[in-house]
């Protein structure tokens, strides 16, 4: 089928070769049949054996370096999949011969117009530096430029090269800093995590800690960011609080809304990142997404809990209110089990052990080994850390020495060996007890932990300690090393405490223990004065151990990581750095916003535009004038008409119609048709520049500002979805500002703005706003084709008001013109991952071509493109920004049902425009 002359074969034969990859078949010995289709001039079918190379490339180099020349070739298709995946291919022939080749391509491919060719690229770098780490250089070159790029698509893949080939280089970022903050939203979850993850270690070296003894924190920390209010300001510097830079907060605030995103690895590089960043009493927002977490498949249960064990062990009150999530259930695997237990025990304190001890009494009971003995430690650990229930712990694990358990008996002996170091003097009948049941106890570690404590307490028990070491004499042999080093070190304690009971026994032998500690309690000529301190040797006394968790060291790696997980430095692994006493120059970060240059031309038209304008406002009010001189005249002659009534009846029935028609003539020469003809012949804006309610229904409008919120000052806008006049890349807003006080209000303006480099086009100060009135203003906004709220101030000469417009995706774009022909080819040219469809179903009302217009022209800003076909609608535009092209079709099908399809480099755009004319067309 591969040899086929038929592309239809062909393209058969390459869906059953991936369908056969995608089961995990190996097919490479069809390498030699599919490379030679490379070349075929069928799209769909290069592009499955695109898909098929890329596997094999690495595995078949020779057979792929033969078609070398037809990848080149691909470099410069014009179908933008074909010129990616072209590249992919090229950089997985992983043969050093073509590492030039290789570099050209990135190149080239780091300056394509296609975003999805530009991430490829991204992708390309990586491959190529682990290859020829010399290239590394020229590669930081094509970093730095790709790290320059705005769209959302390439952001993630661009980063992730830069961690790979010069993750020291944060020169790089700084520039570029703010754009990835505000970008964050709207990258693919991948990225978004790789991303977070290094602008962590970023902030690291250019903040200062938020953590300093003494800081104080505003309640929104609003006036430490916009830094306005004077008088606070001063009383802040004499108290010498910590104020956050406002790019630390920029980061803060741009990834808080990721915490709900659906994507478990986003979810937890947010919260590790808030764990290294954010002041304290900020980092508590993370705790119901880590909880929401723990409902997903065991993997990520797993990882989740490691890191929240790490957390709850420095803020126990983070997780405490969910303590019930944490609780252990019956279909738990061991390794959750025990973490959930970790957790418990962490959380633990006065006012809810007695919650957590009974819960800890059913987990003893578990029929799993290993979680029943991670449970005696818990419990163990409980009594060290808090002293109100140490003797119930102590008498709760004595009860646990008679389980026919033999696990439970020997972690239980253990735990109580540790508990009684603590307060060995109150407890000399716990050692008694144990004593007794020394003789069933059958596990080394157990049965060793007994002997010791005969041994350090042995003065406590000097009736019971010589009898278990004389029992321990007859089954020596057969003990466990572990056991016979602890029965000598009893006999050599019990020598120096009772020397006529056990002289006789203390003459057994086990290799170097024995003989070094023969020459401590037996003396001869050649052990000289060393007997001489074996009380001080052998009876010292010892601190107790402390019970702590596994994870207390585990925060020096960064949450998330596999270094974390394992608990051991992982090869690649970035260390987080100290905070900088300093906070290095934050104006490295700033990016000059360069202001368009505007040519004669462009200038020209805009004068010309206002003249438009001028004059159909003053065409408009002349033929009010006129239409209304017209109608007085015709009511008086109809006074005269009814007075010389003969007259006019004699008068025939053409000539009376020839008068109506005259009468008529003013006012069709009143519509100022001429002049907004100026209009066709100016292609600059595609829309007239009039500030009118659009005809496909009334203008939405926002509340930007309520009145009771600014203290009598009131703000509305709406999108006027005209050009703006100030920057090609704005959005025009118009806003409607009301004084509904009693008394004026004066200097009206905009002040500072989130993000800092957010770029507004202000309106002019409003020196003053009289009671009762309002004032229409207009402002542009570059929202760079991102739905991400512009936040700002809006400002009086007493107050400041914190205020945000948000645009709805539709506003984004501006209507573009075009042909039924060449809507279709820049279709072609926008499929795959450039296309996003839905099928739909429309109310019926909303059927009609009238209908279908209105709503879609309600929901976006688009054109119309007229259609040959009565069920197929196609509006076009383009994003204000990046002037991408988006197109919008829709193929009516049966039963009110459509096809809805949109065609954009902007995938993202295109998901949330797809769902607002969904929803639109849905409603009735």
């Amino acid at each position: 089928m591969l040899e086929s002359n038929k592309d239809s074969l062909k393209l058969e034969a390459m869906k059953r070769v991936v369908g056969l990859i995608a089961k995990g078949k190996n097919a490479s010995e069809l390498f030699p049949a599919v490379v030679k289709n490379v070349a075929s001039k069928n799209i769909e079918l290069k592009k499955l054996v695109y898909v098929y190379l890329v596997r094999y490339a690495e595995e078949q180099q020779d057979l792929a370096l033969l078609s070398i020349s037809t990848f080149q070739r691909a470099l410069k298709d014009p179908n933008q999949f074909i010129r990616g995946s072209a590249l992919r291919v090229l950089s997985s022939i992983r043969v050093p011969i073509i590492v030039p080749i290789m570099m050209l391509a990135i190149k080239e491919a780091a300056a394509d117009l296609s975003p999805y060719v530009r991430k490829t690229s991204a992708h390309a770098i990586q491959k190529l530096y682990s290859m020829d780490p010399d290239q590394k250089e020229q590669l930081i070159e094509v970093i730095e430029k790709l790290l320059k790029d705005k769209s959302t698509l390439v952001a993630g893949s661009v980063v992730m090269a830069f961690e790979e080939v010069c993750p020291d280089r944060i020169d790089l970022i700084h520039k570029n800093y703010r754009k990835l903050c505000n970008l964050l939203v709207d990258v693919e979850e991948w990225g978004q995590v790789v991303i977070i993850s290094m602008l962590t270690r970023y902030a690291r070296t250019q903040f200062t800690s938020p953590w300093k003894e003494g800081a104080m924190f505003d309640e929104n920390n609003e006036k430490a960011f916009y830094d306005s209010d004077s008088e606070e300001k001063k009383d802040q510097t004499e108290a010498q609080p910590y104020i956050m830079d406002p790019d630390h907060r920029l980061l803060l605030r741009n990834t808080k809304p990721l915490l709900q995103s659906r994507n478990t690895a986003v979810v937890m590089s947010v919260a590790q990142l808030y764990w290294h960043l954010a002041p304290k009493h900020e980092v508590n927002i993370v705790t119901k997404s880590l909880v929401r977490l723990l409902r997903s498949h065991r993997e990520v249960q797993y990882i989740v809990l490691q890191n929240i064990a790490t957390m709850s062990i420095q803020r126990k009150g983070m997780f405490e209110p969910f303590m019930k999530s944490f609780y252990v259930r019956s279909t738990d695997a061991t390794h959750i089990k025990t973490l959930k237990l970790e957790i418990l025990t962490n959380l633990a304190n006065e006012a809810n052990i007695s919650t957590i001890l009974r819960e800890f009494q059913t987990y003893v009971k578990s029929q799993d080994k290993a979680f029943a003995a991670a449970t005696i430690q818990a419990i163990g650990r409980c009594a060290t850390n808090i002293s109100e229930v140490t003797d119930t712990c102590l008498n709760g694990l004595v009860l646990l020495l008679s389980n026919r358990d033999e696990t439970v008996v020997a972690e239980s002996v253990v735990v109580i060996k540790k508990l009684l170091q603590t307060q060995p003097t109150q407890h000399s009948e716990i050692i008694k007890h144990m004593a007794k049941l020394f003789d069933n106890i059958t596990v080394s570690m157990a049965r060793a932990s007994i002997l010791w404590l005969m041994g350090e307490y042995c003065e406590r028990v000097p009736k019971i300690a010589p009898d278990v070491l004389r029992k321990m004499a007859k089954t020596f042999t057969a003990e466990e090393d572990i056991v016979k080093l602890q029965t000598v070190n009893l006999a050599a304690k019990l020598y120096l405490t009772n020397s006529k009971q056990t002289k006789l026994l203390t003459h057994y032998d086990i290799r170097d223990r024995t003989r070094f500690i023969r020459q401590l309690i037996v003396p001869n000529e050649k052990s000289g004065a060393l007997n001489k301190y074996a009380r001080r040797i052998l009876l010292a006394p010892k601190p107790a151990p402390v019970l702590e968790s596994a994870f207390k060291d585990r925060d020096r790696y960064q949450l998330g990581t596999l270094s974390h997980s394992l608990n051991t430095k992982a090869t690649g692994y970035l260390e987080l750095s100290d905070w900088p006493a300093v906070a290095p120059d934050q104006s490295v970060r700033n990016v000059e916003v360069i202001e368009p240059v505007r040519n004669p031309d462009t200038l020209l038209i805009i004068v010309l535009l206002h003249a438009c304008l001028i004059l159909t406002h003053k065409s408009g009010s002349e033929s009010e004038e006129e239409s209304s001189e017209e109608s007085d005249k015709t009511s008086s002659d109809s006074g005269k008409s009814s007075s010389g009534s003969e007259k006019s009846s004699s008068e025939s029935e053409p000539e009376q119609k020839k008068k109506k028609k005259m009468t008529k003539a003013p006012q069709k020469k009143s519509k100022p048709t001429a002049n907004l003809c100026l209009l066709r012949f100016i292609p600059v804006f595609p829309m007239s520049l009039q500030v009118t309610t659009p005809s496909f229904g009334p203008v939405k409008t926002y509340e930007l500002l309520h009145h009771m919120t600014g203290k009598g000052l009131s703000a509305k806008y709406h999108f006027s979805r005209q050009p703006c006049l100030y920057q090609p890349s704005m959005v025009a807003v118009q806003v409607i500002l009301t004084n509904s006080s009693d008394h004026s209000l004066e200097e009206i303006h905009i002040g500072d703005r989130s993000p800092a480099s957010l770029n507004i086009h202000c309106f002019n100060t409003i020196e003053r706003l009289e009671p009762e009135a309002s004032v229409t203003v207009s402002m542009g906004i570059d929202f760079s084709d991102s739905t991400q709220a512009a936040n700002f101030q809006l400002c009086t000469k007493e107050d400041q008001f914190s205020v945000s417009i948000q645009p709805a995706v539709g506003e984004l774009l501006m209507p573009s013109t075009m042909t039924e022909q060449d809507f279709s080819k820049e279709q072609g040219k926008l499929l795959g991952m450039n296309e996003t469809s839905a099928t739909i179903t429309m109310a019926t009302a909303n059927t009609s071509s009238q209908a279908i217009s209105k709503q879609v022209l309600c929901a976006a800003n688009v054109g119309v493109v007229s259609s040959s076909a009565n069920n197929f609608h196609r509006f076009a535009g383009r994003t204000v920004s990046s002037r991408a092209l988006v197109l919008v079709s829709l193929e009516l099908k049966e039963s009110s049902t459509a096809l809805l399809t949109i065609n954009t480099e902007k995938s993202v755009m295109a998901s949330m425009l797809l769902r607002d004319l969904k929803q639109a067309l849905a409603q009735a």
